[in-house]
C-alpha cells in the first residue's frame, strides 16, 4: 500500500507572507517521509468542511506546478479537477504542461464538481447535476484524444474542437497522465471509472466495500479488468503530535488493504509541523508499504 498526502488548507502561522516557504518544506519533507504522492484541491474558496470560505485558498493549477519545481518524485494532481471550472482542451494543455515541467509525474485528478456556492461567488460556469456528468464524459474523452496520435476535430454534445493538437506531448508512458475519478456514484461515476480512469477515489465509509463491488460490476459489463484500476481512499492520516496515534492508523490501512484498497492519500493535520511527517515517514509509510504485497 501507498501514501499520499493531500494539502487542503493553506492557513498556516506565517500567513500569505511565508506560504510559499512553508509550502516547499511540506512538500519536501512529504517526499523524505515516503509519500508518493502530493495534491491539492480544486476549489476558489476554501470548503467548509476544512474551514471558512475566508480563509486562504490558492488556484490548483499554478500551485502544482510551483509544486513541480519543489520536488523530484511525488506524482502531482488536483484532488480533484471540477469539470466545468476549465474547457477540456486547456485542462488538457494544464496537465500536459505539468507532466512536461515535473518530467512526467502528473496525474489527472477530475469528478463533476460540486460547490455550487464558490461557483455562483465567481460566476462559473455550474450546470445542472445531469449535464455535469455529461461533460464529465466528454472531457475525458477530450483528454485522452489530446493525449493520443490523433489531432482531429472532437464533436460532443457540449464541447466542439476544431482540432485536438497537444504539443509537446505528455511525457508519461506508456499511455498518459493517469486519470483518477473521484466520487462514489454508482451509476455513473463508477461507470466512468470503468471505461475511462486508471484509478478512482473513494470515501472510507461503511459503504466502501459495497462500491468496491459496484466497480467491479461495471468493469465486467465494459470489458475491463477490475484489477488494472487503481482503488485509493481518502483518509486522515493522523499519526498524533507524539506518535500516540500510530498503531491505531496502522490498523485502519491494515484493513483497508484487506479489502483491495492499494493507496491511501488523506491530509496530515498540523501539518506545517515538521514532526508529524516525520513520524509517517518513520513509524508508518515502512510498515504500509508492507500491506497488500
Amino acid at each position: 500500500m501507498k501514501l499520499g498526502l493531500h494539502v487542503p488548507n493553506f492557513t498556516y502561522p506565517g500567513g500569505p507572507a511565508t506560504l510559499a516557504d512553508d509550502l516547499s518544506r511540506i512538500a519536501t519533507a512529504a517526499e523524505d517521509a515516503g509519500m508518493t504522492r502530493l495534491s491539492v484541491m480544486d476549489h476558489v474558496w476554501q470548503i467548509r468542511t476544512v474551514g471558512e470560505p475566508e480563509l486562504d485558498m490558492l488556484e490548483a493549477y499554478t500551485t502544482l506546478g510551483f509544486l513541480a519545481a519543489r520536488t523530484s518524485r511525488v506524482e502531482l494532481l488536483a484532488w480533484v479537477t471540477a469539470v466545468v471550472y476549465r474547457e477540456p482542451g486547456l485542462l488538457a494543455k494544464a496537465v500536459t504542461t505539468l507532466d512536461v515541467l515535473s518530467k512526467g509525474r502528473a496525474m489527472l485528478g477530475i469528478g463533476a464538481a460540486w460547490n455550487e456556492e464558490e461557483s455562483r461567488g465567481l460566476g462559473l460556469f455550474f450546470p445542472p447535476t445531469a449535464e455535469r456528468f455529461e461533460r464529465l464524459e466528454e472531457a475525458l474523452q477530450i483528454c485522452l484524444q489530446m493525449w493520443s496520435d490523433s489531432d482531429a476535430p472532437y464533436r460532443g454534445k457540449h464541447y466542439q474542437l476544431e482540432r485536438t493538437l497537444n504539443v509537446p506531448q505528455s511525457l508519461r508512458r506508456p499511455h498518459h497522465p493517469p486519470i483518477l475519478i473521484g466520487g462514489g456514484g454508482e451509476k455513473k461515476t463508477l461507470r466512468l471509472v470503468a471505461e475511462y480512469a486508471q484509478a478512482c477515489n473513494l470515501f472510507n465509509s461503511p459503504e466502501l466495500e459495497h462500491k468496491l463491488e459496484v466497480l467491479r460490476g461495471h468493469c465486467a459489463d465494459v470489458g475491463r479488468d477490475y484489477d488494472e484500476i487503481e482503488k485509493t481512499v481518502l483518509h486522515r492520516l493522523d499519526p498524533g503530535p507524539n506518535g500516540e496515534q500510530v498503531d491505531g492508523l496502522l490498523r485502519e490501512l491494515e484493513r483497508l488493504a484487506k479489502l483491495g484498497i492499494d493507496y491511501v492519500h488523506g491530509m496530515v493535520p498540523d501539518v506545517s509541523n515538521p514532526r508529524m511527517l516525520e513520524i509517517l515517514g518513520e513509524r508508518v509509510v515502512p510498515v504500509a508499504a508492507q500491506l497488500g504485497s
